[in-house]
């Protein structure tokens, strides 16, 4: 079998470890293979055979192998960890599971581990990625929400540590990232509210220190100045809210007149919301106003009556960062590793 290094004599037969905590020479032990062999085999070494890799594998899974990862790191400075920063944020149903579900997806058959790293509201952005620096928690950093002069971005670029974001910047320097082409969302919404004959269009936006909420403006008024139609930016909330604060304030703006007859809506809670604040103040979609909403859980499909919903795909997003961060970690050049989706508009 290539690339085999059988031992003499197998000291035990396959099995549960006798006790403790099962390591390398347990696997060892069980096989009659080498620790070395053992090692590059779950490290997917590909001079080893499929079988060998497979079999090793099962085993290790089966009896609960963890890797140590404070000898691991010792060995060879890596942790084969990556950390997932997350903000506390709802205005997109389902990001969080999603975005997990794609990084999982881009880390499996690699020696690398997802690890989530919350990012407290009241705190700097700054404090969890300087933790996983200070602590060497991990060898790359993902994390979402830029800002235009991003002091993270600024902090792991001049720290040499690989990572990727979710979302651009502009002025910080060049590094990976995958986006999500909110200028043509938002574009596009608006087109399509003014070729239904909508006049007065009205966007609950993210803050305007994100990148992403600069480009939603940006599209929703460079589309506004082409069609004609008016429109307004909510000052009450933002997407940070939550929905029954947006609902709030949406009734509150319909109740003060020169009503919105359109609404863009950034996110799938957002919707929601807006559908609620209309009905509630007895309003009629389709016939009262119109709503394009950006949707990424696929929840329009069952709401009645319809509403035009443009999709962003978390789970492949995630999956995209997960590939261009072992991409950066092997030491790809940064300018290589830069992804946009573009919406796929369906009207």
């Amino acid at each position: 079998m290539s690339g085999l290094e059988p031992r003499e004599k197998p000291r035990a037969k396959r099995g549960a470890p006798r006790s403790g905590r099962p390591t390398l020479r347990t696997i060892a032990e069980m096989t009659g293979l080498a620790i070395t062999t053992i090692s590059r085999a779950l490290n997917n070494a590909p001079e080893l055979s499929a079988e060998t890799r497979e079999r090793v594998q099962k085993i290790a899974a089966e009896i609960g192998y963890v890797p140590d990862r404070t000898a691991l790191r010792l060995k060879t400075g890596r942790t084969h960890v990556i950390s997932l920063i997350l903000d506390p944020h709802s205005e997109i149903l389902n990001f969080s599971s999603s975005l997990v579900e794609g990084i999982t997806e881009a880390l499996r058959g690699t020696p690398y581990h997802l690890v989530v790293t919350p990012a407290a509201s009241s705190a700097s952005p700054l404090d969890p990625v300087q933790y996983v620096l200070r602590n060497r928690m991990a060898d790359g950093v993902i994390f979402s929400r830029t800002e235009p002069a991003d002091a993270r971005v600024s902090l792991l670029l001049e720290s040499d540590f690989p990572f990727v974001t979710h979302g651009r910047t502009e002025s910080v320097g060049t590094h990976p990232y995958v986006d999500y082409d909110n200028f043509t969302f938002a574009y596009e919404a608006v087109r399509r509210l003014a070729a239904k004959g909508r006049r007065h269009v009205s966007m609950i936006a993210p803050s305007p220190r994100f990148t992403f909420g600069r480009h939603l403006r940006d599209g929703v008024m460079q589309a506004a100045k082409q069609t004609g139609i008016s429109y307004e930016f909510e000052t009450r909330v933002t997407l940070d809210d939550t929905a029954e604060e947006i609902r709030r304030a949406t009734v509150a703006r319909i109740e003060q007149g020169n009503v919105p007859d359109a609404y863009v809506c950034p996110g799938d809670a957002v919707a929601l919301a807006v559908i609620a604040a209309l009905t509630d103040s007895g309003r009629t979609i389709g016939r009262d106003a119109d709503i394009v909403t950006k949707q990424m859980s696929g929840i329009f499909a069952l709401v009645r009556p319809q509403v035009d919903a443009i999709s962003e795909d978390i789970a492949l997003a995630g999956r995209q960062m997960g590939e261009l961060l072992l991409r950066r970690i092997r030491g790809e050049k940064a300018e290589a590793l830069q992804v946009v989706q573009m919406p796929d508009i369906p009207f």
